[in-house]
């Protein structure tokens, strides 16, 4: 069903035309921070390119709704300076220790550790200036949920718990249960929370935000065991980040576990049920439905 419903819908142009909003908020959603150097540092790896998947995601969430996805657009911009500040974090040597991230070397390599950390926090704090005062027409009910959801998935129960389980379990023997908690925390809360926010920018009803946060549940844990998957068989220069860095920190991943037949299938099956899932909604959910396949296709 899902096939069928998105076999005359151009995704190509849809992603294309997506990234080059998100882009454009994006660069604008950075004023004269003083001094020079954080506003520098804030824009290194904001607009460092990427994916875009988290804001794209949040945009077609609210259009499913029915909403213009411009109401989203600042929430969008929120969750991306979101997921760049914890890239920024993960990154520095007290974490993951990596040098290269989008193609390039990593904040902290640039501007040092104590501005790469001063930047990523700056990012959180103007994520929740991007919901609270700078979303025009947007119902202050709609937005009180949206900021409540966002703290959430920084904090302790979103990306921080995750970080420091990831930390706690390197070079020790882990179980599925506990790499899903992992993956789930740190990588799928931001994902389910940009599919989410952007339901709730439009008013969604019970019905359509428990459908979509199953639909992000599913999505969000494929997308990590891809990136586990990549990280075994894809390059540095593909990637843009360092390749095989899960194996030297001798984290446990999907392959590790599972074998990189059973990962794909796994994963697989997580985007077959999160795409039924939005069956009911037809052509309105052809977005949402062409993103999942993304996830599972891409090689980067």
């Amino acid at each position: 069903m899902a096939e069928a419903v998105i076999s005359s819908f151009d995704f190509t142009a849809y992603l294309a035309n997506a990234r080059g909003r998100v882009e454009a908020a994006l660069d604008a959603s950075l004023g004269p921070e003083r001094p020079n150097q954080l506003r520098e540092a804030m824009r290194y790896s904001l607009l460092a390119g990427g994916k875009r998947l988290r804001p794209i995601l949040c945009l077609a969430a609210c259009e499913l709704t029915g909403e213009d996805s411009e109401k989203a657009m600042s929430t969008a911009v929120a969750i991306e300076m979101i997921h760049t500040m914890s890239l920024i974090h993960d990154d520095l040597p007290a974490m993951d220790n990596d040098d290269l991230r989008r193609g390039r070397p990593t904040n902290h390599m640039v501007y040092g550790d104590a501005l790469a950390i001063l930047s990523g926090d700056a990012l959180l704090t103007r994520a929740f200036e991007m919901v609270a005062i700078r979303s025009p027409n947007v119902p202050a009910e709609r937005l009180l949920k949206v900021v409540g959801e966002l703290s959430l998935v920084a904090g302790a129960p979103g990306l921080v718990g995750g970080q420091v389980e990831d930390l706690e379990c390197e070079g020790k023997e882990v179980d599925l249960e506990t790499l899903e908690f992992i993956h789930i925390h740190k990588t799928g809360a931001l994902l389910k929370a940009s599919v989410v926010c952007g339901a709730l920018i439009g008013g969604a009803d019970d019905q359509l935000l428990k459908a979509l946060s199953t639909y992000a549940n599913g999505i969000g844990l494929a997308f990590q065991i891809i990136d586990d998957i990549l990280d075994v068989t894809a390059s540095s220069e593909v990637l843009g980040k360092t390749a095989g860095k899960d194996l030297l920190a001798d984290k446990t991943t999907y392959p590790k576990l599972l074998g990189l037949d059973e990962s794909r299938k796994r994963a697989k099956e997580l985007i077959g049920k999160s795409k039924d899932i939005l069956g009911p909604w037809s052509k309105k959910a052809s977005p949402l439905i062409a993103l999942a396949d993304f996830i599972i296709s891409r090689d980067r």
